[in-house]
């Protein structure tokens, strides 16, 4: 079995898969109704939507991509991890499957790569949902300096290649109160099996040295979606993503609705996924 470490009972969905750039890309799709797409960020896949999707699939078709480099998507060695070509793929993924009147669910990096497509195919997305995530450059935020630091280090290809970094140690450090059981910190782990299917992740802490440009372009551009209305779902105890994200991202979107959680960390929806759920099902029933 390909995949002996995935927990069937936590992710009892089948997989479908998209073929692009020479590559399979997984996703998964479940229920009827309205489309919700999840973006996912790092260094996480769909399974950390899926408390959500196993609620939502009784009224909404759930589809649910893994980037290339992550989850069950093939991880090539040699491959474009860049940011802009990730959305460039959710781009033709959506083309593809003809999807319309989106509701698109973001998280961390997933910010980014869906909003990007928002901006440039506004008539696509209905309602936008967006968890500890953000849209503009940080390069003169304090704590994005300090970070800074450890992402230009020659260290940092080891740590991500070697050591399986991003998700062993950074992800369960970014929880709140909620700590992620080891037996599910697994299934952020064993997608990245080897040090040749971890460069993915490494793509992503580079994107955050190498794109604070092209995220003050997005939050520039915003404006085709700055009206849409959208659901804002923070884990306040973020230690990386922190609640004045939350604001300035609200200053900027007329029409938010804004449920924090105030013991949640960077994961909400794996933190707290009952209410995480109740928000989504809430703002979509209100629509």
């Amino acid at each position: 079995m390909k995949h002996a470490w995935l927990n069937k009972n936590e992710y009892p969905f089948p997989s479908k898969f998209f073929h692009i750039n020479g590559h399979q890309l997984h996703y998964i799709e479940e229920g009827q109704g309205d489309t919700v797409l999840f973006v996912h960020g790092t260094p996480s896949w769909s399974f950390d939507f899926r408390h959500i999707i196993k609620e939502l699939r009784k009224t909404h078709r759930c589809i649910a991509i893994d980037h290339i480099g992550f989850g069950l998507s093939d991880k090539p060695a040699q491959y474009d991890y860049s940011t802009q070509n990730h959305s460039k793929t959710l781009e033709a993924f959506i083309a593809q499957k003809n999807l319309q009147n989106i509701t698109l669910v973001v998280h961390d990096f997933g910010g980014p790569i869906g909003l990007n497509y928002a901006i440039s195919n506004p008539g696509k997305i209905k309602n936008i949902i967006i968890l500890n995530s953000w849209l503009w450059s940080s390069r003169e935020d304090p704590d994005f300096i300090k970070v800074s630091r450890i992402l230009k280090s020659p260290l940092l290809p080891f740590l991500y290649r070697y050591l399986n970094f991003s998700p062993k140690f950074i992800l369960p450090k970014s929880f709140g109160d909620n700590k992620l059981p080891k037996a599910l910190l697994s299934q952020y782990t064993k997608p990245f099996a080897n040090k040749n299917e971890r460069n993915g992740a490494l793509a992503f802490a580079r994107s955050l040295l190498n794109d604070q440009d092209w995220f003050e372009e997005l939050w520039q551009n915003k404006r085709p979606i700055e009206n849409k209305p959208a659901l804002f779902i923070w884990g306040m105890k973020d230690p990386v993503i922190k609640p004045d994200h939350l604001y300035k991202f609200v200053s900027g979107f007329s029409n938010a609705t804004i449920v924090k959680l105030e013991t949640a960390g960077h994961f909400p929806q794996e933190e707290q996924p009952v209410k995480v759920t109740n928000a989504v099902l809430g703002f979509l029933s209100l629509l």
